[in-house]
């Protein structure tokens, strides 16, 4: 992973979590980054501060504070920085807010990402990764989860937005032959992660001796991948840019690959792990007990998710390494820093 650009990279997300890893890495290997992010309140903007203030003392970090669905501030931003490359990170996160908030989603999944697709048409770009999620698998159960199997099922709104990303990208790299690769993320957790997610949200009750909500009664099963395992594999896909498949076929369609430059990749760990061993592995490291509140499946969720990532292996390398229990570890070591937890 030593291939440094001959122009900026444009990294959108960068006060979020996977966002601010993938730029502090880019700047560690000497790329110029632009950020984007608009500090929305969705969570804690002062989490998101704290991101961003670990980007902003690298002379070769610039940030646009802007919101994705403005379409003219992206047309600027694309004109006055050039970014040679496009990792595409920015997007109304979590699943279940999209029941009351349904056009927070349209607005930066679907708008925002239309006008990056079209920053990158008028101003050509080497090659744009954004990111996708697991959760287009919908009602798949067939396990692992393949780029090759079928996602028309999606259940949920976040997932919907992310499967129209996935065509819309299919669109421009067949129109305008931009190369697109498209990441499927499963369960990322670590340190500077989202206070919505499981394991901040355990935590932070565990150390308040309040009780956990577990959902499916804990029996359910994720591919929980940490941060660094995930920023590897970005990184990775961002420095091999697709090319068309010449063996693609319209009678028989993979929906991984294309006549057109576009790619679509599974990133995660291949490993689940089921929720009750993962809050185990939590109270072992809090040194703590759970008091768990056993709860049903949520609408929309799904009982399991499995990657198969032999393709992203195969095209770039990527090996996840970190096991759960060395990745909560370090996930709480941050926690007590950050919060200052005795």
């Amino acid at each position: 992973m030593s291939r440094a650009s001959t122009g900026p990279i444009l990294v959108t997300g960068t006060a979020g979590f996977i966002g601010s890893h993938v730029a502090l890495h880019l700047l560690a290997r000497g790329e110029r980054v632009v950020g984007l992010d608009n500090l929305n309140d969705y969570y804690d903007v002062n989490l998101k501060k704290a991101r961003l203030a670990r980007l902003q003392p690298h002379s070769e970090y610039a940030h646009v504070h802007a919101d994705l669905a403005d379409r003219d501030a992206i047309e600027a931003l694309f004109e006055q920085h050039r970014p040679v490359r496009v990792v595409h990170l920015a997007a109304q996160a979590g699943v279940r807010y999209a029941a009351t908030n349904p056009h927070a989603y349209t607005r930066s999944n679907v708008t925002g990402f239309l006008h990056i697709l079209e920053g990158c048409r008028h101003h050509p770009v080497e090659h744009l990764v954004y990111a996708s999620t697991s959760s287009v698998y919908g009602a798949n159960t067939l396990m692992p989860f393949s780029e090759h199997h079928g996602t028309e099922h999606p259940l949920t709104l976040y997932a919907a937005t992310k499967k129209a990303n996935e065509m819309m990208a299919h669109s421009y790299s067949h129109l305008y032959a931009t190369p697109v690769t498209g990441l499927r993320f499963f369960t990322v957790y670590g340190p500077w992660g989202r206070p919505d997610m499981a394991l901040f949200l355990f935590t932070r009750a565990i150390l308040a001796d309040e009780p956990i909500k577990v959902f499916n009664h804990g029996h359910h099963k994720r591919s929980f991948t940490y941060i660094d395992d995930i920023v590897e594999g970005v990184i990775r896909a961002l420095d091999q840019a697709p090319s068309a498949n010449p063996d693609w076929s319209g009678d028989k369609p993979d929906p991984a690959t294309s006549s057109a430059p576009y790619r679509l990749f599974n990133i995660g760990n291949e490993q689940p792990v089921e929720l009750l061993r993962y809050i185990d592995v939590l109270e072992q490291c809090l040194g703590r007990k759970a008091r768990m509140e056993m709860l049903p499946l949520q609408p929309g969720d799904v009982p399991d998710t499995e990657a198969d990532v032999a393709e992203l292996k195969a095209t770039v390398g990527y090996q996840p390494v970190v096991s759960v229990e060395e990745g909560v570890a370090r996930f709480v070591d941050w926690y007590k820093d950050y919060y200052q937890v005795k």
